[in-house]
């Protein structure tokens, strides 16, 4: 996939002030992002959040004690992703992340890329791979808090993607290893995906067809539990664009319409005062996508974390 734009990351404890603003859980290329230069070689990270572990688990299942495994099928730029994380006691108690060539080399040694890419944004392997593990350890299943690392932004949103498709697989104790085929290209049908658990009253429900290779629709939304889309819902619409400025009915066909454009769930931009449902489409778009790469039309069923307020 192409490079990304920057994907701000938003806390729960600022989702929390905003209660209307765009509800959801916790995408995504697995190349590095050199679109945008930084002002030094510092490793930049968004605001991650501490609130899961003070707030109360109120739906979503939980992990079960295990080792689960990704990695991607095949190489980009000479390298691919693999990942585990282990499950102790219902906690993440460790996890691994790496980019690693056809000797199994990790990036984080290739002296050239790291000079290249710090040349260009500012970051190389050597400093966001260690960063993304780390913060993924500290956060745990919350994956919306996960970092993102300015100058490692696509890599980031791949990460992301990857450790939520991990934690779904702790929910499910599907210790299989996951076949990502990111170099493979989409295979024609209907993709869909759904949150199981309801979250100020919706659940994100998403479908993606795939024609000629290429997306041709997207119907990413949020309904309740009639069924009815929160694009439809007055008075949430009058609130939420009151608090942030946008609501519902605008932000989500914009996402939707962003998506067959871009084709590519990275380059969609973030709209602003809907940030997290921007993340999350971003999120669970990418995971269609390999589903699709896949060719997998078994509907994806999330069992979303929702923590208390």
């Amino acid at each position: 996939m192409k490079l990304s734009k920057t994907i701000t990351s938003i806390s729960l404890v600022a989702m929390s002030a905003m209660v209307l603003a765009a509800c959801g859980n916790s995408s995504s290329s697995s190349k590095d992002s050199s679109s945008s230069k930084t002002s030094s070689s510092k490793v930049e990270k968004s605001s991650s959040s501490k609130a899961a572990t003070t707030q109360k688990q109120v739906a979503g299942g939980a992990l079960k004690d295990g080792t689960y495994k990704l990695a991607e099928t095949g190489y980009d730029h000479g390298y691919k992703v693999e990942m585990s994380m282990t499950v102790k006691d219902g906690k993440i108690s460790s996890t691994t992340y790496d980019y690693v060539d056809k000797n199994g080399k990790s990036k984080t040694k290739d002296a050239d890329y790291e000079k290249n890419m710090k040349s260009k944004t500012g970051v190389g392997p050597a400093e966001y791979i260690p960063e993304l593990n780390k913060s993924f350890q500290k956060n745990g299943a919350n994956v919306a808090a996960i970092d993102v690392i300015s100058g490692a932004t696509d890599s980031s949103a791949a990460f992301k993607n990857y450790a939520q498709q991990l934690v779904q697989a702790a929910q499910a104790g599907d210790t299989k290893t996951i076949d990502i085929k990111n170099t493979d290209k989409m295979k024609d049908g209907t993709y869909t995906l759904e949150e199981k658990n309801y979250s100020h009253g919706y659940r994100v429900v998403f479908t993606m067809t795939v024609k000629d290779g290429k997306i041709s629709k997207s119907g990413y939304d949020y309904v309740d539990k009639n069924g009815k889309s929160k694009t439809k819902d007055a008075n949430y619409e009058k609130s939420m664009k009151a608090k942030t400025g946008v609501g519902p009915a605008e932000y989500i066909p914009k996402l939707n319409d962003a998506l067959v454009k871009k084709q590519n769930a990275a380059q969609v931009d973030v709209v602003s005062g809907a940030t997290e449902s921007s993340q999350t489409f971003v999120l669970y778009a990418d995971q269609l996508i390999n589903a699709a790469q896949a060719g997998n039309t078994n509907k994806i069923v999330v069992d979303n974390i929702v923590y208390g307020e």
